[in-house]
């Protein structure tokens, strides 16, 4: 004969269910670099000559992950992550990174001019990565002519949405938003 679990004592609550923190950049780094280097899982990424490629993967305490194949000369476009922090590394070939180096504001414009010295670049070959915050804006790109790249991204909380940006000289201006169920 089975029996129920006891009840709590009266006046006393069930214990919550144990709920797991948010990871840290620094965990999410930890599980990109550890995904970028499964040499296995890599591979089974199918990669096309024109367009990019990208499978979801669970990330650690809740985050979104995503396995991502660059063509030749594919890039993202100027983007932030809606608020989310998050991490990239590259498994396979090279990816350049531009960014800037200046919060944005989230609401309430279309068209920022930049001030000299906030863009940034950094050049991530096989194996490198790096972290970023909640007001991140960049871009990346595989600059090379002949060699697809793959990367790893992880982000918490699972990206809201995305704002999307153009950039002409000093000039950055909100274009549109994208929703999770646009991507």
């Amino acid at each position: 004969m089975t029996s129920a679990p006891a009840a709590p004592a009266e006046g006393l609550q069930a214990p919550a269910p144990a709920v797991s923190p948010a990871p840290t950049a620094a965990e999410l780094l930890d599980f990109a670099r550890s995904i970028a280097a499964d040499a296995a899982v890599v591979a089974e990424l199918p990669l096309d000559a024109e367009g990019r490629t990208w499978r979801r993967l669970e990330g650690p305490g809740g985050a979104e992950a995503w396995l991502i194949g660059w063509p030749p000369g594919a890039e993202t476009g100027w983007h932030d992550h809606g608020g989310s922090y998050g991490v990239f590394v590259t498994a396979a070939g090279e990816l350049t990174e531009h960014s800037l180096a200046v919060p944005l504001p989230t609401e309430g414009w279309r068209s920022l001019e930049l001030a000299d010295g906030v863009d940034r670049r950094r050049v991530l070959p096989e194996g490198k990565g790096r972290a970023f915050g909640r007001e991140h804006v960049h871009q990346v790109v595989n600059v090379s002519e002949t060699t697809h790249a793959v990367s790893v991204h992880a982000y918490y909380p699972p990206l809201p949405l995305m704002r999307r940006y153009s950039r002409k000289d000093s000039t950055l201006r909100l274009e549109f938003v994208e929703r999770p169920e646009e991507w």
